[in-house]
């Protein structure tokens, strides 16, 4: 079954599986600069609460939060609807995150101008809190998509926790006074295997439950370059190790992240199938025999 768009181009109709249109790249943005920012904002809490104070992750991490939630604002159709958000913590993930930033950037904004200990320890503590939080809005978003099997899946909530991670730590390695420690080489070295292994699980997941066969097939079509992505990094971080050479550390970070953020936009603007009705049987008129729909 199809119909005519007004290009004149057929599409796809009836109860079959089909990509969703509602959220495109800027929408895929909010995932990538939600994640990567308030990994940012978690990182500088940690290095207050160990007594290093750095600011750079904090402006790092603010301004990449500010970018997706300016992507939101424009991917709404009418963006001053966007202010509807905040009007619904009852039911909606979506409005629970736009909540959280309020406090998360009185946070970053009081350590940033007041550095005195122990005021700013406190204020890392609660950054800290909000900056998991916020993380996690984000994935319960995508979760709640219930007519979208490669969103909905469970497999996909701690991918989206261990990119965030991974991409923060990533950028935290480019920025310098950060680039020269190695225990953030070693951190993002971990998170680039965890985030392997929770990748691969969530493309098996997909399989195990029967996601739409083009949204698996593209969740497996970029397998290759995920994997890459990741070796390539592993490689330059042992390399940096080896040689001392940072701008090996900063290769390396910038395609930890840049890997997280394809496949954030793969997932939410190619392999975004529909669910599709569950119609085992198609209805006849009159008399016949009614056909069973095939997948």
């Amino acid at each position: 079954m199809s119909a005519m768009n007004k290009g004149g181009k057929r599409i796809k109709t009836g109860p079959w599986p089909r990509l969703q249109k509602f959220w495109d790249i800027r929408a895929a943005c909010n995932f990538i600069g939600g994640g990567t920012g308030s990994g940012l904002l978690l990182i500088a809490a940690i290095f207050l609460i160990l007594g290093q104070p750095v600011l750079a992750p904090i402006v790092a991490g603010v301004v990449f939060i500010s970018f997706g939630l300016f992507m939101v604002f424009l991917e709404i159709g009418k963006p001053w609807r966007s202010i509807n958000m905040f009007f619904h913590p009852q039911t909606s993930w979506m409005t629970r995150e736009g909540i959280v930033v309020g406090p998360l950037f009185l946070c970053a904004a009081l350590i940033f101008f007041y550095t005195s200990e122990p005021f700013s320890e406190i204020a890392a503590y609660f950054m800290g809190i909000c900056a998991v939080t916020f993380l996690y809005c984000q994935l319960r978003i995508l979760h709640a998509a219930k007519g979208i099997p490669s969103w909905c899946t469970p497999a996909l909530k701690p991918y989206i926790f261990t990119t965030g991670l991974t991409e923060a730590l990533g950028i935290a390695v480019c920025i310098p006074g950060l680039m020269e420690e190695k225990s953030l080489w070693i951190a993002l070295g971990l998170m680039l295997v965890v985030r392997k292994i929770v990748w691969q699980l969530y493309a098996k997941r997909l399989h195990k439950d029967k996601a739409p066969k083009t949204s698996r097939k593209i969740i497996d079509g970029i397998y290759v370059k995920v994997l890459t992505g990741h070796l390539l990094s592993i490689t330059l971080l042992i390399s940096a190790n080896m040689t001392n050479a940072l701008v090996l550390v900063v290769f390396a970070g910038l395609i930890a992240a840049g890997t997280g953020w394809y496949t954030k936009i793969i997932i939410i603007t190619k392999a975004a199938q529909t669910r599709g009705f569950g119609i085992p049987r198609t209805p006849v008129r009159g008399k016949g025999q009614s056909r069973v729909l095939s997948s």
